[in-house]
């Protein structure tokens, strides 16, 4: 039987720069900077990004935020963590697993925030048509209290160039974790631009 504490002496995995560089706790950012508050997240706006909420169906609750930017996808979701130990290394092998039962592969890569997953997914295809399949990074950074995931497809998943840039937009997003106690890997509630219900997707630039 397992020692209950195992799951506590789990490194934090973040680059050595995240404190200076990203992504950033709201007590590191700029107070000053014009960010779009999300609720768990918060953006900075820049031209040519353009955000989307992924919703829930039966419960319309905002789950994930999608920015579309320079041919690429990123999707970025928060979680809450211990104060001490990290959750990449164990979300990893849950994602491993997931990708290997959708018929993917992946293989392990060192990334600008460390260890990465490199996925190839496959995507159905119409009937008669050859197999198809994409490419997507999966990047995760601990931070204090949280854990912030990012999910990179298109141009940035394949191109190095366009990977510099959504990189540095994943380096930009700074979480809120807030006060409330939480149960590590619940996700940070997430909600529209100013806790309104207005339209889930828009340019930020």
């Amino acid at each position: 039987m397992s020692d209950p504490q195992d799951a506590d002496l789990q490194p934090k995995s973040a680059p050595e720069d995240r404190e200076l560089n990203g992504p950033l706790d709201v007590t590191e950012a700029n107070a000053v900077r014009p960010y779009v508050d999300l609720g768990g997240v918060k953006i900075v706006p820049r031209e040519g990004l353009h955000l989307r909420l992924e919703v829930e169906d039966g419960t319309k609750r905002v789950v994930a935020v999608g920015l579309d930017y320079a041919g690429s996808t990123l999707q970025v979701q928060p979680f809450a963590a211990p104060r001490t130990s990290g959750l990449w290394h164990e979300i990893r092998a849950q994602i491993v697993e997931q990708i290997q039962k959708q018929g993917g592969t992946t293989r392990l890569a060192d990334g600008p925030f460390g260890p990465e997953l490199v996925a190839t997914i496959p995507v159905a295809a119409g009937p008669g048509a050859p197999p198809q399949s994409r490419i997507a990074r999966f990047i995760g950074v601990d931070g204090p209290r949280w854990f912030l995931r990012g999910v990179i497809a298109g141009e940035g998943a394949v191109n190095p160039q366009a990977a510099v840039q959504v990189e540095d937009l994943f380096r930009s997003v700074v979480v809120v974790r807030g006060t409330t106690p939480m149960p590590p890997r619940d996700l940070i509630p997430l909600h529209v631009p100013g806790g309104t219900t207005g339209p889930a997707a828009g340019p930020l630039g």
